[in-house]
């Protein structure tokens, strides 16, 4: 198994460039299920998630190249498939984003339960109800759930809480139905705002985009269409950490200033500085000046939780007594072990995480426990005493490309075995 090794302690700096978001690329992909004809995507991350739903795309018969560092061709010539195959799905969670596309396109689709990230059950029942809205029977059986509906036709549907996943799915299998949807308590991320703008670029019509009601007007024919992918917000947040807890001289370009939201109105408040030009970022921040915080992750345009882990090793190091509630995944904890075998002192009273600083990081052999863990591991890393070694990087890979190379790049003592 491949291994990170970082040797920390290294001063950070030069320019480091944020990807294109993920989160935005895994639904705009599985929308390209929709409509027959030829389709460009650029700034789409290489990535092992991105790869597992272009191999999904593929068993539907779709013909994919990619035909730059970050841009593909997709050719859909027809949907020859409807089975989303327990292999590729269970690789993760947001291959579940097909089903709203199959339904859209052919009225049915059979897709295995999802997969992903170990931080909690995240159900797909929110998925289902706005699918049966629509008009859908939905069975569920030997680990497969199918859908079918003679027609869709429009409908008012409220998600109980503003999923992402369902929000996208229903989004997508609305857009042909017959008549008006109306999509309530929505998700607000900028990925989905991405995932309408390329909808209405083939020809939808989605209004609300940005509040917490999407409109949605069906129509009976979408057109494939270029699109470029939005920079990745969670990664933008994970480098302006790198760059406080190493100094501040690592600037990060790439960036969209008003998708950090609650992100950074939480560290104004902590004491750090930022300079915005174009999409460009300065950080500045004194970590001995740094005051401690208490910190609820919310959805967009909230605290995310996606910065949660990555915020955790900053509070480490700022003074006095912090907390961080996780409010959207039970399980999204468990890197607060790890972090403590590095020196933090972390302790857990339920869905709360009490954190006391300022420590001093020492290397230590860890493991990554999921995606965004890996990263909080990896920043504790380039500041902590000695060699951190850390296990199980498949979690870091899904989610930041090439992350090696790029930190090698701006002064990080990093290699990848």
């Amino acid at each position: 198994m491949s291994k990170i090794i970082v040797q920390g302690g290294k001063q950070l700096s030069g320019v480091i460039e944020v990807n294109g978001a993920k989160n935005s690329a895994l639904p705009i992909l599985a929308a390209t299920l929709i409509a027959e004809g030829e389709y460009k995507l650029d700034n789409v991350p290489d990535l092992k998630d991105i790869r597992t739903m272009i191999k999904l795309l593929q068993t539907f018969g779709l013909e994919i190249e990619k035909i730059g560092e970050h841009s593909y061709k997709i050719i859909n010539t027809g949907v020859s498939d409807i089975e989303a195959p327990y292999e590729l799905v269970k690789e993760m969670r947001a291959s579940f984003v097909v089903m709203g596309p199959l339904l859209s396109n052919l009225k049915k689709a059979k897709v295995s339960l999802p997969g992903g990230c170990a931080i909690g059950t995240r159900p797909i029942d929110f998925h289902l109800a706005g699918f049966a809205k629509l008009g859908c029977k939905i069975v569920l059986d030997q680990g497969f759930v199918s859908a079918e509906a003679s027609e869709l036709v429009g409908n008012k549907i409220k998600l109980p809480f503003p999923s992402v996943g369902a929000t996208e799915n229903i989004l997508m299998a609305g857009v042909k139905a017959k008549g008006e949807t109306r999509i309530s308590n929505v998700a607000r991320e900028p990925e989905i705002d991405d995932l309408c703008n390329f909808l209405n670029k083939m020809g939808a019509q989605i209004s609300g985009i940005g509040t917490d009601e999407l409109i949605i007007t069906g129509v009976e024919k979408l057109t494939p269409c270029q699109y470029n992918i939005i920079p990745d917000r969670i990664e933008a947040g994970t480098f302006i950490i790198a760059s406080i807890i190493t100094g501040g001289s690592l600037e990060i370009a790439g960036v969209v200033e008003n998708h950090l939201g609650g992100f950074i109105k939480k560290l104004e408040k902590m004491g750090v500085e930022f300079e915005f030009v174009g999409d460009k970022i300065k950080v500045k921040a004194n970590l001995e000046k740094l005051k401690s915080i208490k910190i609820s992750t919310e959805p967009y345009p909230g605290f995310p939780t996606d910065l949660q882990a990555q915020t955790m090793v900053l509070l480490s190091l700022a003074n006095g007594n912090s907390e961080i509630k996780e409010t959207i995944f039970e399980n999204r904890f468990m890197h607060v072990l790890e972090l403590d075998r590095m020196g933090a002192n972390i302790k857990l009273d339920g869905n709360k995480a009490k954190i006391t600083g300022p420590v001093k990081f020492n290397g230590a052999e860890v493991s990554a426990t999921d995606l965004r863990a890996g990263a909080a591991l990896v920043l504790a890393g380039i500041v902590a005493k000695g060699e951190t070694i850390i296990n199980e990087i498949h979690h870091i890979e899904r989610g930041y490309e090439n992350l090696v190379e790029r930190l090698l790049l701006v002064g990080v003592d990093i290699k990848k075995v």
